[in-house]
């Protein structure tokens, strides 16, 4: 059975999907470069176990819940956010320690699409193990999306803007001067995005505005702390800002087109790695070979009218503050042309939330 569109899903498929779906998303900023797993034991319908994966290379999601199980999982149905996986890695296979407890029934919510841990439904279906999958799909493949973007084997990170405006769309008043939007409850959001997040990066005119940290703070501490770019063509960052001075403690990515080699020379005589890249495509494509999956931009009007003109956004989060700038303030998308807006797909929206007296709305671009 495979859960797309086939039969309607079970009540409590769906109940019990959801609780993993919730365990899973514990994993955010500790996992990577493993996807954000979860998992329920179901017995007599009640929750014999539940895990998560906590941690890159500790126990995946489905060991742990048959741990806390225990003799409960055998002839119990198991419900976990990824397929199972069938290959030896930092860990044993899933499908060994579901075989071996004796479980009736496996429901996952999103088949993997690594080809070096795919092919875990098989091996349970060969064991006798009914599988199905399908409930939780959207909301699993929303939770790891840059995973799955990733084991695609794209050449560009996954890539999410996130932007806060005013009630008028802007995002700086027409002083241009530095101005926090957004209340704390925001603040603390973004942090965690940060912490889920690869690499965060900004363009060169936020860098003079805000002189920002780009660390994250206002969340539990990511396993690695996500490197810091800033898009800069005209090597503008001075050395005297808050990402220079930190450069050896996090590392920060100055990204230019090399035609500034003295300006270049300093910053790099202070820890700052360059990358040459004549177009932004280009740039992202070197993050990737850094190491970055998952590229979250913060910013400004600049660098966010590029990247979505040129298509290379998968995600928009938007945070809206109630508060008005009011004539002469930069819109957030000032530097993108009209007829290449209007040539855009509508944006499709995922989820919207209050966030203290903000307003957080996530959107998807260009199908992913």
């Amino acid at each position: 059975m495979t859960g797309r569109g086939a039969h309607p899903v079970p009540a409590t498929d769906a109940h019990f999907m959801a609780r993993a779906l919730e365990l899973a998303a514990r994993g955010a900023g500790q996992v990577a470069p493993n996807p954000k797993v979860g998992a329920v034991v179901v017995r007599d319908g009640e929750i014999a176990g539940e895990g998560w994966h906590r941690a890159y290379g500790s126990a995946h999601a489905e060991v742990e819940a048959l741990q806390a199980a225990g003799d409960r999982a055998r002839g119990a149905t198991v419900y976990v956010t990824l397929e199972p996986c069938a290959h030896h890695g930092k860990t044993p296979p899933c499908t060994d320690a579901l075989i071996g407890a004796g479980v009736a029934r496996v429901v996952y919510a999103c088949p993997d699409p690594n080809p070096e841990a795919a092919g875990g439904a098989a091996a349970l279906r060969a064991a006798g193990i009914v599988v199905e999958s399908g409930p939780g799909e959207v909301e699993a493949r929303r939770l790891n999306a840059p995973f799955l973007h990733a084991a695609r084997g794209s050449e560009r990170p996954f890539v999410t803007l996130k932007l806060a405006l005013s009630l008028d769309g802007a995002i700086t008043d027409a002083t241009g001067g530095r101005r926090q939007l957004t209340g704390a409850d925001a603040m603390a959001a973004v942090h965690a995005m940060r912490a889920d997040a690869d690499a965060v990066a900004v363009g060169s005119r936020t860098v003079l505005v805000d002189d920002p940290q780009l660390t994250v703070r206002l969340a539990p501490a990511p396993r690695v702390a996500p490197l810091r770019v800033v898009f800069d063509r005209n090597v503008t960052l001075p050395v005297e800002s808050h990402l220079v001075r930190t450069a050896r403690d996090v590392p920060v990515v100055l990204v230019t087109d090399g035609r500034h080699p003295d300006r270049e020379s300093r910053l790099a005589a202070h820890g700052v790695e360059l990358l040459h890249a004549p177009t932004l495509t280009d740039a992202l494509r070197g993050l990737r070979q850094r190491g970055v999956r998952h590229l979250l931009v913060e910013g400004g009007a600049t660098l966010a009218s590029a990247a979505v003109g040129e298509g290379l956004v998968h995600q928009v989060v938007i945070i809206q503050a109630p508060v008005v700038l009011g004539a002469g303030a930069r819109a957030a998308f000032a530097d993108l042309p009209a007829a290449v807006a209007g040539a855009l797909p509508p944006w499709r929206l995922l989820e919207r939330q209050a966030v203290g007296e903000d307003l957080m709305m996530r959107f998807a671009l260009f199908g992913d």
